[in-house]
């Protein structure tokens, strides 16, 4: 063991690191990229929700023609600013291929917020007037609904679309020859 010009032991000294470093040293990367994933979906929420609610008042769209509306606009804000800063240490595939995966898996993720709004607003409104409003579709399609899409989304870009370098797909032209 080492110790300071005050006879005290230094931290370096220390074999084994604490738990909460090992825990940073081990998922410290997850959260910097839930951080960023966070701060690029705020964004993106606030121009899916302004959208959302400019369709309906003003564009007098049908509520769940107006979610797809929004969300496709976001979308596109978001995979500018995933691509380009969340995940850019990651390695990069064809941009075409991480843009039409990106859209599929948000298509997906667009399937949650419609779910919840069709629910709230045809089923529970068909019974209860009171489900058919702005604020209730807000509540269903751009908070319940986004939230499962989200944690959808996450997990699904970090797995198939912005890939670990040691995750590339192999090219179609190499093949396994028996």
């Amino acid at each position: 063991m080492s110790a300071t010009v005050t006879g005290e032991p230094s931290a370096s000294s220390d074999p084994k690191p604490g738990l909460l470093r090992r825990l940073w040293e081990r998922f410290g990367h997850l959260v910097h990229e839930l951080g960023k994933f966070g701060t690029v979906g705020i964004i993106a929420f606030a121009v899916d929700l302004i959208l959302f609610n400019i369709a309906l008042a003003f564009l007098d769209m049908e509520s769940l023609t107006a979610k797809v509306f929004s969300t496709a606009i976001a979308a596109t804000v978001a995979f500018i600013g995933n691509r380009f800063w969340t995940w850019r240490h990651r390695a990069r595939s064809n941009l075409a291929r991480e843009y039409v995966l990106y859209f599929v898996l948000n298509a997906i993720g667009l399937g949650f917020s419609l779910l919840t709004l069709a629910i709230s607003h045809y089923g529970l409104g068909s019974v209860w007037p009171v489900f058919k409003n702005p604020i209730v579709d807000n509540i269903s399609a751009n908070f319940v609904g986004t939230a499962m899409g989200t944690t959808f989304r996450f997990w699904s870009y970090r797995r198939w679309v912005f890939l670990n370098p040691d995750t590339q797909p192999v090219p179609a032209s190499v093949t396994e020859s028996k």
